[in-house]
């Protein structure tokens, strides 16, 4: 009977946190202010300390944890050789200096305004220095500045923000009173125990897993590839925390040694729905923990503090951007955008808990500070707008858009993809290449080709692979697989992106002819034509009559087609075939 109570009260627990969810990430999207602000509100309605409907939000955090690790792992998989060493200089220079020069002014303030030992202003300042991937990238990617110089600048600290996460709760763990962290093992063994983790599991990619996704790509059966990424993210995990090490670092090497691989697309496209909903629950979580009597005992603490940090982390910012040569105004938007605390605030102020560094009710008004501060940087970038553009003259021209960002998702990369790939890569066009065929994937790495395995007909694989911001989709895969239905849902997910594919023969780009398309080819089309040319020229049929018979065929063929599209059938128009040939109708 206590099994089955406690079966429906899981449910119930379930469907409250799941339903005040959807209600308040709704009505928060709709109001401008994110996802996450409307899961952290959401679980303090629902939480012990407003309506009372939903409790135990310790055990819930437990789980929700689980989110955290798969974003760390999500990540490592973004961390791609090639761009990083592109964004060197602005991961590296200009996100550290942010991390450093913004935790080192808020631990001051918190030190100086409230009082706190140094220890806890510690604890409390360095993680008030990140800022919310969750609300800044959406806000990026809406306004079309994500591949824009400023896009970069902001993309490269909040990257290098999510890769400080784990030395960050290393320091906060250094610092620990908690007893029982203290039996513990002592740092240099710890320092050996991160060294030979980290390389165990660089290994492991490389002999264990690299070759088990393979056999499962050979053997193309998409739920194991869920299974196998999610006993990636959780074994790693479980590695580290066999060691008392960070359960993050692990998910985050990962991430990273499967970065380069050609299934880092399928990956994320398997992984993203459990991060989304476990990260969804991480902040219900935080929202229940929430302590808001703490809060409505000391509001005008918890308003200045929020205040002191926007203030503190937008002028910190505006000052390096200068220092790295950008106009004020840019440098502003900057520090305005990236004011926020972070979600990953949270994660570090329990950890600070946990070790004994700060009350629980300091963790509670400071989790309030970054509630209050993340909710104010809409406004604040919409306030800001006039006053942030940069003026341009009457006489001068805005410049046109940027072509740098501008890419190309090939899929299907066999012998038409390939001809396709290698002719836009030749005019430095960036191109995505995606593909099943694990033999043909290897076979093309020999040639320096990077192609990606996955299912590139699936919309969140497509967008996993950049679609979102792709100007060309180019369907090159053979046989008759692409379905008018498929390309309509390709096109209502990217309407930006124009849409070519490759059709099998004469039905099939019949078929696909009235989809969203840009262009339809017939594969064979153009070879058969160039045979016939060589045909006629080795029988001593003169240029001009060649040219005459081509330029006939081309037209009648137009024509022909013309009628069977608007007939949806390919018997229409079998008298035109009569007239051109005598053995009836072609279906090419």
């Amino acid at each position: 009977m206590h099994e089955a109570a406690e079966g429906v009260s899981m449910l119930r627990d379930g469907v409250i946190l799941l339903g005040a969810g959807l209600t308040f990430v709704l009505l928060f999207r709709k109001l401008g202010l994110g996802a996450t602000l409307g899961f952290l509100v959401a679980g303090a309605v629902v939480g012990p300390h407003v309506l009372g409907l939903v409790g135990d939000a310790e055990s819930k955090m437990g789980i929700a944890e689980l989110g955290i690790t798969l974003l760390l792992f999500v990540v490592g998989l973004e961390l791609n050789p090639t761009r990083l060493w592109r964004m060197k200089q602005e991961i590296f220079g200009l996100g550290l200096l942010q991390v450093v020069a913004c935790g080192l002014a808020i631990t001051a303030v918190v030190w100086g305004l409230a009082r706190f030992s140094v220890p806890a202003a510690f604890a409390l300042g360095l993680p008030l220095a990140l800022s919310s991937t969750a609300q800044v990238l959406p806000m990026l990617q809406s306004s079309g500045r994500m591949r824009t110089p400023f896009g970069e600048r902001a993309f490269s600290i909040l990257l290098f923000q999510d890769l400080s996460i784990v030395p960050l709760i290393t320091i906060v763990a250094a610092m620990s009173r908690n007893p029982a962290d203290a039996g513990g093992p002592p740092g240099w063994l710890l320092a050996v125990y991160t060294v030979v983790a980290v390389a165990g599991l660089i290994l492991a990619g490389r002999f264990l897993l690299r070759p088990l996704f393979r056999l499962i790509g050979n053997l193309g059966e998409r739920e194991m590839f869920v299974f196998a990424a999610l006993f990636t993210v959780i074994a790693s995990a479980a590695v580290m925390e066999a060691l008392g090490l960070s359960t993050a670092l692990g998910a985050f090497i990962a991430g990273v040694m499967l970065a380069d691989s050609p299934y880092r697309h399928e990956l994320e496209a398997d992984v993203e729905p459990f991060r989304s909903i476990l990260l969804g629950l991480f902040f219900l979580a935080v929202g229940m923990l929430l302590n808001l009597q703490a809060i409505a005992d000391r509001p005008f603490f918890v308003l200045s503090m929020a205040l002191a940090l926007i203030a503190t982390k937008t002028a910190v910012i505006m000052l390096i951007g200068l220092a790295f040569r950008m106009t004020w105004r840019s440098a502003l938007a900057l520090g305005l955008l990236l004011s926020q605390g972070g979600e990953f605030g949270f994660v570090l102020f329990a950890q600070a808990q946990a070790g004994f560094l700060v009350a629980p009710e300091a963790a509670s008004l400071f989790g309030a500070i970054i509630t209050l501060s993340m909710a104010t940087t809409p406004f604040l970038m919409g306030a800001t707008r006039r006053f942030r553009e940069e003026p341009v003259a009457k006489d001068q021209a805005r410049d046109g858009p940027n072509a740098d960002g501008a890419n190309a998702i090939i899929v299907g990369y066999g012998r038409f993809g390939q001809t396709v790939g290698q002719m836009l890569l030749a005019q430095d066009i960036p191109v995505t290449l995606i593909d099943t065929d694990i033999e043909m994937i290897d076979i093309a790495g020999e040639f320096g080709a990077k192609v990606y395995y996955g299912d590139g007909t699936r919309i969140d694989l497509l967008r996993q692979a950049g679609a979102a911001e792709a100007e060309l989709i180019l369907f090159c895969i053979d046989g008759d697989q692409i379905q008018p239905d498929t390309l309509e849902g390709v096109h209502e997910a990217f309407p930006n992106a124009a849409l070519y594919v490759r059709a099998y023969d004469r039905r099939a780009l019949i078929k696909l002819k009235k989809t969203s398309t840009a262009y339809v080819v017939r594969e064979v089309l153009e070879s058969a034509v160039k045979m016939a040319r060589v045909a006629m020229r080795d029988l001593g049929i003169a240029g001009a009559d060649i040219d005459r018979a081509e330029d006939m065929y081309r037209s009648r063929d137009k024509e022909r087609l013309r009628i069977q599209i608007e007939a949806g059938d390919i018997r229409a128009a079998r008298s035109m075939v009569a007239e051109q040939q005598p053995w009836g109708n072609d279906p090419r």
